[in-house]
């Protein structure tokens, strides 16, 4: 029986690795109750445990007196001496060695029940200290068990939980396959191991793959403000350098992409977008929505409620892929998002988590709405160009006719001129007509003055020489 006992103590020993200090102090806690339970609770006992050889050596101890008044930690002189084969007297102290087999089979069976007990409640608690200083760390885990709505991972002996909730639901696990896992939660529970809790999805695991790859960001130089993330399909994560000649976004991507790539291939090749943090709502809600370009941002701070006037075309760009980028958008500034067409209101961007059936129904209606809303905006569109075209000719016309008018003004005013200078240059030629007819009839009248007065001449002529004839 001793035998036996000492095999299994040494196989424990050997298995459960636990501290020999604190294994040493159980065993004698679990011998000390199988002896109280026999000689009684207020026996006087010591327990030997060497830890090396893995013995047991238990003594029973009692004060011999004349009278015994407490059986339990008292005995006379003649069972003392009786026991022990040696001559005792009141006032000796008598010890005894107790073997396995005088406690019988039902103390041992008792014994390696409260000894198992005690084991698994020690190797419990140091499990749960051991996960509980490594929650919010990244482990690498080996999958020992596939099931439908969990994963067994084994870890340093222990089995953790991976719940189908907390896996990218892109990637495809297969059992021996290693993988990295965030500890999301340890709980200790009434029965059983503690229960180990970890994800891949969360946002936290994003954060820690950044740390672990970004030395800027573990050093702090660089602070991750906000994650919002799609697990497996897209996040978006916005940081800041607290040094100036440190560029945020830069460091993060790293050379060629290398810091970031090495991050989205553990991620199943998760669309990553890093952007600048900045205490501007309107500017930090830009970046967020990038890389559509907005018109203008009318925020309710109040309300947490921001709405955004964009172009037709950016619209798309604006909800993403079944609403992903304006989700995202939403949950990395704090903002609830409402887009609007510019001159028209559209959709809002969906929010909320849904099951995955009812968003793709929802996107097809907003495609559908959306395209209803073009055509519409292209006949609207169409209208106003024929409106504007029409009104453009009728300018033309009104402005064909207004110089038409005024040609003729202009034709009426020379016309009136020309009347005028004819009227004149008639006038002045009637009158130069009338000064020539004057200047006439006096040279006529002048020369018949002179024929008169030639003729006077002649005759007095003509009479003087019939005189002096």
């Amino acid at each position: 029986m001793k035998s036996d006992i000492v095999e299994s103590f040494s196989q424990m020993v050997k298995d459960k690795k636990m501290d020999r200090d604190v294994l040493e102090s159980i065993i004698k806690d679990v011998f000390g109750m199988m002896i109280r339970k026999k000689y009684g609770i207020n026996t006087n006992y010591d327990v030997t445990v060497n830890m090396d050889k893995g013995d047991i050596e238990m003594y029973l101890m009692k004060s011999v007196v004349d009278e015994v008044a407490d059986p339990e930690t008292e005995i006379t002189p003649d069972e003392a001496s009786e026991r022990s084969g040696e001559e005792l007297s009141a006032g000796d102290e008598y010890v005894e060695v107790l073997d396995f087999v005088s406690f019988g089979r039902r103390h041992i069976v008792n014994l390696k029940q409260n000894l198992n007990q005690k084991i698994r409640e020690i190797e419990k608690e140091i499990v749960y200290n051991d996960y509980k200083d490594l929650v919010n760390e990244i482990i690498v885990g080996e999958i020992y068990q596939l099931k439908p709505n969990f994963i067994l991972l084994i870890h340093n002996g222990n089995e953790i939980i991976f719940p189908k909730s907390e896996q990218i639901p892109k990637e495809r696990y297969k059992k021996g396959e290693s993988i990295r896992v965030y500890i999301k939660s340890v709980e200790k529970r009434p029965s059983g191991p503690p229960l180990i809790v970890v994800s891949r999805a969360c946002d936290e695991f994003l954060k820690k793959l950044f740390e672990l790859e970004i030395p800027e960001i573990y050093d702090n130089i660089i602070e991750i403000k906000g994650i919002a993330r799609e697990p497996g399909e897209r996040a978006k994560v916005a940081v800041y350098s607290y040094d100036d000649r440190i560029d945020a976004v830069g460091a993060c991507v790293g050379m060629k992409g290398i810091r970031i790539h090495s991050i989205v291939r553990e991620l199943c090749n998760e669309n990553i977008d890093v952007i600048n943090f900045t205490e501007d709502i309107a500017l930090y809600i830009a970046r967020a929505l990038a890389p559509a370009k907005l018109k203008d941002i009318y925020l309710d701070k109040e309300a947490k409620v921001a709405k955004i006037v964009a172009d037709e075309d950016q619209v798309s760009l604006i909800i993403g892929k079944n609403g992903q980028n304006i989700k995202l958008a939403s949950k990395l500034t704090g903002y609830e998002i409402d887009v609007e067409r510019k001159d028209q209101p559209a959709k809002e961007g969906e929010e909320g988590e849904a099951e995955e059936e009812e968003e793709e129904v929802k996107d097809e209606e907003i495609k559908d709405e959306e395209v209803k809303d073009e055509g519409a905006e292209e006949e609207e569109e169409a209208k106003e160009e024929t409106e504007v075209e029409e009104e453009a000719k009728e300018e033309t016309e009104e402005e064909v006719k207004d110089e038409e008018v005024k040609d003729e003004e202009v034709k009426d005013e020379e016309t009136i001129k020309d009347e005028e200078q004819e009227e004149e240059t008639e006038a002045e030629e009637e009158s130069e007509a009338e000064e020539e007819a004057e200047a006439e009839e006096e040279a006529e009248s002048k020369e018949e003055i002179e024929t008169e007065k030639e003729t006077e001449k002649e005759d007095k002529k003509s009479k003087a020489v019939k005189s002096e004839k």
